[in-house]
This record gives C-alpha cells, sequence and structure tokens, in this order.
C-alpha cells in the first residue's frame, strides 16, 4: 500500500483473515484492528451471485494473466461498458460511518454506498507496488515499498502489482467494516475510469480512514500512469465491488475478467 501513513498503513492482517483470506499472510506480517459491523440503516441486501469462475494459473506470481495478456475471445474486458455501469451508481446510498480522505492531507469526502449486490465509491487512484520485488515495483522505485500483502497467491506468495489487477481497500474500522459488507479477499472489482473498465481482484489492505488505491498493472491497463511515487490519477476513478465473490485462485486475472463480466451483467440487470 502506499503509506502515506505509517502507522496506519500497519493495520491490515487479522480482520482480513476473518472476511475469508485465501491465503493467510505469512507470521510477523501486518495487524488488522477489529472493528464492530458498520452497517448504516437502509442498507440494501445482496440477491444471488452468478458462480465465479475457476481457472488453473500459469504460475502463482500473476505471470501469465496479467492486463497485457489477451484475455479467450469469450471473456473480452470491456463487453459491459463503463458508461452502463456509471449510469447505475450516478447517487449513493451511503453505508458507512462517516467518510474517508483520498489522502493524508485532504479532507474526509468520499462515502462507501450500497447497491444490490455491491458496494463502491468514487475516489483517485494512488498506486500500490507492494507484493512481489519486480523491474517496476521494488524499494528503488517506491519508496512506500513493502515486499508483502494482505492476501496471497495459491502458492503461499504474495502478489505481484506489476502483473496482477488488484485493488487496495480500508483496513476495518470505526468508518467502515468490508467483511461485513460481503467484500472479501480476492473478491472481484470493476475499475471504471474514462471510459474503461478493468477487472481486478481485492488484494491488499491500507489505512482505516484514506481510500483509492490500487496496483501497478490496475493503473497501467487503465492508462493511468503507473509509477508509485509521481503517478496515479487524481479523481474520476470509480470502484464497484461485487459483494460474497471471490476469485480462484487469486492471481488468474483470466479468472477475475471472466467473473467481472458476468457480475458485471448481473448488477445492470439488479438495479
Amino acid at each position: 500500500m502506499r503509506m502515506r501513513t505509517l502507522a496506519l498503513a500497519t493495520a491490515s492482517g487479522a480482520a482480513l483473515l476473518a472476511a475469508g483470506a485465501l491465503t493467510p499472510a505469512a507470521p510477523g506480517g501486518p495487524a488488522s484492528p477489529s472493528a464492530a459491523p458498520a452497517h448504516a440503516p437502509g442498507a440494501v441486501a445482496a440477491p444471488r451471485l452468478a458462480p465465479v469462475a475457476h481457472v488453473r494459473p500459469a504460475s502463482d506470481d500473476g505471470a501469465g494473466s496479467s492486463a497485457d495478456d489477451a484475455a479467450p475471445a469469450a471473456i473480452r474486458e470491456g463487453s459491459v461498458s463503463a458508461a452502463d455501469l456509471l449510469a447505475k451508481v450516478t447517487s449513493c446510498s451511503q453505508i458507512s460511518n462517516g467518510k474517508y480522505r483520498t489522502d493524508e492531507e485532504t479532507s474526509a469526502t468520499v462515502p462507501v454506498c450500497g447497491k444490490n449486490g455491491a458496494v463502491f465509491w468514487k475516489a483517485d487512484m494512488d498506486i500500490d507496488c507492494d507484493g512481489q520485488v519486480t523491474a517496476a515495483c521494488n524499494e528503488n522505485t517506491d519508496p512506500w515499498f513493502q515486499d508483502d500483502t494482505a492476501f496471497h497467491t495459491s502458492g503461499g506468495k504474495p502478489l505481484n502489482a506489476e502483473k496482477l489487477p488488484y485493488v487496495v481497500v480500508p483496513s476495518a474500522g470505526g468508518i467502515w467494516n468490508y467483511a461485513d459488507a460481503g467484500i472479501k479477499g480476492g473478491g472481484v472489482v470493476a475499475v471504471v475510469y474514462d471510459g474503461k473498465v478493468e477487472y481486478a481482484v481485492v488484494g491488499d489492505t491500507g489505512p482505516d480512514k484514506i481510500i483509492g488505491e490500487a496496483s501497478y498493472a490496475t493503473a497501467k491497463a487503465l492508462g493511468i500512469d503507473p509509477d508509485p511515487e509521481t503517478g496515479g490519477a487524481g479523481s474520476g476513478v470509480t470502484y464497484i465491488l461485487f459483494k460474497n465473490s471471490v476469485v480462484s485462485p487469486i492471481e488468474s486475472h483470466d479468472a477475475a475478467v471472466s467473473a467481472g463480466e458476468a457480475l458485471a451483467e448481473e448488477f445492470l440487470r439488479n438495479n
């Protein structure tokens, strides 16, 4: 995670395992604060979701399933349009107890909103380069680099931020508890920006009062500068997280795309 506040950024582990993490973090990894459920009155119940695809990975580091690799013809990203998804999130039924900041120095303006089968927020995008050490993501390229992620691959490794599109959710806290909303490690996310849709997974956690962050690979796929120090987008990014969904294995981008398309179509039908 981009560690704009080191003290806050240490919160990540125990609540993740309680949320259904696919592979627990390595011993000595970051620990997440516990929090009471944060359901707001009027939250919308989730309908029964479409099955999630399971794909055998070529490797457990995200290689062979990155945003740069071609998906099978029947699983093209973008068959559900950005415009159609955005038309369903024009208004917000707030389910968070408060609002999030997009950076340490900004005011709290971003609520988490509820829809049938999903939650969403509209924010900026900071770049998360944490996880496996790669040419693009390492201590030299990223001043906030950490060699671990909250959720791990099927082989027990941290995720590969350079190859795998993933999204960072705030750690459980007083504002909101993602697990109580049905959001899990490896859950499917539709990230919408500048007329494009990129399917990603929930792959890491960040500070409990800051929102709006995704992996190097997510940014690159959306045409956003992925540099972890100077890149990102200041605004205009919509994150739609589908409830009770899990990609298996988490490192398979093809599986995320397949599941994402089905869930996005269901989201359009149910909202």
